[in-house]
């Protein structure tokens, strides 16, 4: 048996392939053309934020699973994999602490500018401190927007190292443990001076944060995007930044374009390159997670974060 890996993995997750008689096929690129021309031959496949497109999943011949390295599966086009009769599934949770400590860090990063006052001290820049505004979490309102491992994550960091008020607007997950719970989204960003991303890009999330949503927040909030891009209209965030509504963007997510875009152009904003589960830690969890669901799927069993996928009708 053979295992596709789209983009390099921790090797702990390639020595459990091995040691359950899988063989690992290594892509050089993780372009979809250089996929579908080794996919042939290839049992599963395990692909990171590359996905797996319905090019790539319709030139496999044996396929029977594909295994995200990480939670976000929006990438794999899932109604070709269901064409194709191959499983989808996951690994939630295995870079969550990660991801939240990220989250942390661009908050704390954002509300004191950080990145902008390192470059402004490299440059010789004088008057940095006089000429900006900064702020404390400490005793602040933040909203955490999706509660699953990564967004309670954060809710406990910011409760116990700062003692924000934390309020989770989560409509799929109802248990938000002891912390509170907005029915709507509106309400809670009235109040936020932090907001932070943890929810799946879904249609009903697709740009959620846009003109309307900017319009209900509190003025002078951060926000932080660890997510998904797509849950951010970024003309939006552009002109709330401009009119103050927002005092500083977090982005571990984005657009191609934003970081030489109208976002770019404010040292309120923060781009990282999608750091968020790329820790030691974090990588290793998550090979040894993905590997393990491979050698389930392959024994003919169904790992337990399978997503369900609809095959499209026929026309």
């Amino acid at each position: 048996m053979k295992c596709l890996i789209v983009q390099p993995i921790h090797a702990d997750g390639l020595t459990l392939l091995r040691e359950a008689g899988i063989e690992p096929v290594f892509c050089p690129t993780s372009d979809m053309a250089t996929v579908a021309r080794l996919i042939g031959g290839c049992d599963a496949v395990i692909t990171r934020d590359a996905g797996l497109s319905a090019e790539a999943i319709a030139a496999s011949d044996v396929l029977k699973a594909i295994v995200v390295h990480g939670a976000g599966h929006d990438p794999v086009d899932k109604a070709a994999a269901a064409r194709k009769g191959a499983l989808v599934c996951n690994t939630p949770g295995a870079n969550a602490r990660s991801v939240s400590e990220l989250a942390l860090g661009l908050a704390i990063a954002a509300a004191r500018l950080i990145p902008a006052g390192d470059l402004a001290v490299r440059n010789g820049v004088q008057g940095f401190r006089e000429n900006n505004r900064f702020s404390e979490l400490f005793g602040k309102t933040a909203l955490i927007v999706g509660w699953g491992a990564t967004g309670a994550g954060l809710g406990k960091m910011l409760d116990s190292a700062f003692g924000m008020r934390v309020i989770a607007y989560s409509p799929r997950n109802p248990d938000t443990g002891p912390f509170e719970r907005a029915e709507l989204l509106a309400d809670a960003l009235a109040v936020a001076d932090l907001v932070s991303l943890h929810t799946p890009l879904r249609d009903e999330t697709r740009n959620l944060f846009d003109a309307k949503a900017f319009a209900a927040m509190k003025k002078g909030t951060i926000l932080i995007n660890t997510a998904r891009a797509g849950l951010v209209d970024e003309t939006a965030l552009a002109d709330a930044l401009a009119d103050g509504t927002v005092a500083a963007a977090g982005l571990d997510v984005y657009s191609p374009s934003a970081p030489r875009g109208p976002l770019a152009a404010s040292n309120r904003v923060i781009f990282t390159p999608h750091l968020g589960g790329n820790t030691a830690e974090a990588l290793q969890r998550v090979a040894v997670g993905a590997a393990r669901n491979v050698i389930t799927a392959l024994s003919g069993q169904r790992p337990a974060t399978t997503i369900e996928t609809i095959s499209e009708p026929a026309l």
